[in-house]
């Protein structure tokens, strides 16, 4: 989708067409979550810092986030891929990979299945799409960002190379900040230099991934298209309007972030084995500390304990350290199941506990039931 919060702003607000739109980015610490192509030509980009977007463009229409209007949009977003084909691989709100293939004949085409999903989303959400259709996933995003907003790329399977070679390194997945120099002062500046490169250059400069950057350089990717994709995360992060720089403080934040991100894996019948506490100095300097654990879990009486044992063990090699970020955060999961749930560290006895809350929560909302030690902290 084309610049997709900052789009569904302007659809559901029509005097916002037009004009600079930012989604996020509220207050003075807050990010951008999108920006309206309009606030793109300020140099505007969604992980942006508030202060830095509104010293770019001062006029620009400020609004915070209706992440609820957005899953609904969404939605039907989704449904209307799935109207093409089943095969969806969904990679966010607002983009996924689609397997076409048995499709075309259905449509007529290659061009015109890429000409029903765009009619068939515009009908349902008003929205603009930006189509790549190509023989690999990898090709197709790439081709998808072309043209943006309302773009329509297809690359032949015998044009990958023509497609490819003139386009910027930069455009490579897995290219980080620190890599990226180093490539293009190795002479690399396209795709064809890649492609073409000595091997011994390429594993000087990537090491053991060195086939797989010119496979992709090549326009070759052997993944599928998985409809099933599993959760590889679940999180909960806040960003504070003011440093925080009291580990009881932090405490209470982390309570709230593991009570909500336990709950998100309970919704989805997940239990997790690993554990990521995330912090950020007020200088943006990011820490993660990280913790498996067995019997996997989605207690919130279990996690919390354990993130809040990582935070404190990272505090005492930083004492008094401002902190503007703080997040939880699950992975390598496993589904529910009925039998032998929470054998240990007492988290058996907490579980019909939060399955009383989620219960509570679905049928009044989410703020029916505060945990008590939050109370200080939300001012009541």
């Amino acid at each position: 989708m084309d610049a997709f919060f900052a789009s569904v702003e302007q659809h559901d607000d029509p005097s916002l067409r037009g004009k600079p739109v930012i989604v996020g980015g509220i207050g003075n610490r807050g990010v951008v979550s999108a920006a309206s192509y309009e606030a793109r030509r300020y140099g505007i980009h969604s992980a942006m810092p508030s202060r830095e977007a509104r010293q770019r463009c001062p006029h620009g229409v400020f609004l915070k986030p209706r992440f609820e209007r957005y899953r609904e949009v969404s939605n039907l977003v989704f449904d209307a891929m799935r109207s093409i084909t089943p095969l969806v691989e969904g990679l966010s709100l607002d983009e996924a990979f689609l397997d076409i293939t048995g499709s075309v004949k259905l449509f007529g085409g290659i061009r015109a299945t890429g000409e029903a999903l765009r009619a068939r989303v515009h009908d349902a959400t008003g929205l603009n799409v930006s189509i790549g259709i190509a023989p690999n996933k990898f090709v197709a995003k790439i081709a998808s960002d072309l043209e943006k907003p309302a773009g329509f790329v297809i690359v032949p399977p015998g044009e990958l190379n023509a497609f490819l070679d003139p386009l910027p390194v930069k455009r490579l997945w897995g290219l980080g900040e620190k890599t990226l120099p180093r490539v293009v002062r190795a002479g690399l500046a396209t795709f064809g230099d890649l492609r073409r490169a000595r091997p011994e250059l390429l594993r000087a400069l990537f090491g053991n991934q060195a086939e797989r950057f010119r496979q992709l350089a090549s326009g070759i990717d052997t993944r599928a298209v998985q409809p099933d994709r599993e959760d590889k995360s679940v999180s909960a992060e806040e960003t504070f309007p003011v440093d925080l720089a009291r580990l009881d403080e932090l405490e209470k934040v982390l309570l709230a972030l593991a009570d909500k991100m336990s709950a998100r894996l309970r919704s989805k019948s997940l239990l997790a084995r690993t554990l990521t506490v995330k912090i950020r100095e007020a200088d943006f300097t990011t820490h993660t500390r990280s913790r498996s654990f067995s019997p996997p879990s989605n207690d919130t009486t279990l996690l919390y304990r354990e993130g809040r044992e990582l935070l404190r063990g990272w505090w005492q090699g930083h004492p008094g350290a401002r902190i503007r970020l703080l997040g939880i955060g699950t992975s390598q999961f496993a589904d529910a199941v009925q039998n032998d749930l929470f054998s240990a560290g007492g988290a058996q006895a907490a579980r019909p506990v939060d399955q009383l809350v989620d219960a509570i929560r679905g049928r009044f909302g989410s703020t029916a039931l505060t945990r008590g030690k939050l109370l200080e902290r939300q001012g009541k």
